[in-house]
């Protein structure tokens, strides 16, 4: 396996892609087979088609299948986490509420949009998504909306800002790979993912809303249940609390950022512990940590179960996105 190298030309294997998602299609809509068992017959199919030796398809399957969990289930878990004590302390209803009081019904998911655009602009995609998903099913069962509808504003809104803005990696490298402004980069990508994100995340959803109005399912988020007012987390809390990865992993962008330009060294120790801080996954380490002491329950127990509840339902998310990864 370690020898072997791809004997098909480039046609033959595009052909071969095209076939194994057709294959993916049939198993999973016409024979309605669980897309996790799907990818993995599909990924072992496709490895013996392109020609990979027997031998060497199952180290290629775990290979992908590793390398997508290990960067998907630490966020996802930590995320999950952060949402459960978000919404079980009634947090991330009242954030709802003042935004459907501050903005009205009409204009929420533009006001997810608005917010997740300017949380987006130094957190990156995936953070910056987790962190806002409780506040966005909060909004959408506060007005028994359809979820896309106000989902798709808010990961569209992170989505430009990620490809399109520093100090986002992509563009970073991009301004550093052309010896480009950062300013400049900076004053044409807001002109181009501006009215991006307008048409293909607010207007996109909200026609992706009317067309499949689905609401937020209590399989996901538990029981809607009615909060004591006076033990709910104030918005402001919330926002702290949402406020901290966006500050932490800005740490980490802005000195990648700096040392790119020259401004300043990057290999110092207090770079080096910046860039530590503000890594995704230690961002949202320390944001679980706040949360479990601001939001959570003084219940040590009652706490233990809270979390252990939020890992449940994404678990079938994270196996698939590994198949995925596999099949990749």
């Amino acid at each position: 396996m370690e020898t072997w190298e791809p004997t098909l030309s480039a046609g033959p294997l595009l052909g071969i892609a095209l076939a194994a998602i057709a294959l993916i299609l049939l198993l999973v809509i016409k024979f309605r087979i669980h897309a996790f068992v799907t990818l993995i017959i599909v990924s072992a199919v496709t490895a013996l088609a392109a020609g990979i030796p027997v031998a060497g398809v199952v180290p290629t399957m775990i290979d992908g299948f590793g390398s997508t969990i290990a960067s998907v289930a630490l966020l996802v878990g930590l995320g999950a986490m952060i949402g459960r004590i978000v919404e079980a302390s009634g947090g991330a209803q009242s954030l709802a509420d003042a935004l459907v009081n501050a903005f009205g019904a009409k204009r929420a998911p533009l006001a997810l949009g608005i917010a997740s655009l300017i949380m987006g602009f130094p957190i990156f995609f995936d953070a910056g998504l987790i962190v806002m998903l409780p506040v966005i099913f909060a909004v959408a069962r506060r007005l028994d909306g359809p979820v896309l509808a106000f989902g798709i504003p808010a990961a569209g809104a992170f989505s430009v800002m990620h490809v399109f803005l520093p100090p986002h990696p992509g563009p970073v490298a991009a301004a550093e790979f052309f010896s480009a402004d950062i300013g400049y980069i900076l004053g044409l990508g807001l002109i181009v993912a501006l009215p991006t994100w307008y048409v293909s995340g607010y207007l996109w959803g909200r026609y992706l809303g009317k067309k499949f109005p689905y609401k937020v399912s209590d399989a996901l988020l538990g029981e809607q249940t009615e909060h004591d007012p006076a033990t709910v987390a104030s918005p402001l809390k919330v926002i702290s609390v949402m406020l901290l990865p966006m500050l932490l992993i800005f740490c980490n962008t802005g000195v990648n950022t700096l040392a790119a330009a020259g401004t300043i060294d990057g290999t110092g120790t207090f770079a080096d512990i910046l860039t530590f801080v503000g890594q995704t996954p230690i961002a949202l380490l320390i944001t679980l940590l706040v949360a479990m002491v601001v939001l959570g329950p003084r219940n040590g127990d009652q706490l233990e179960k809270l979390m252990d509840g939020a890992l449940g339902p994404i678990c079938s998310v994270i196996l698939i996105t590994g198949a995925g990864g596999m099949f990749g």
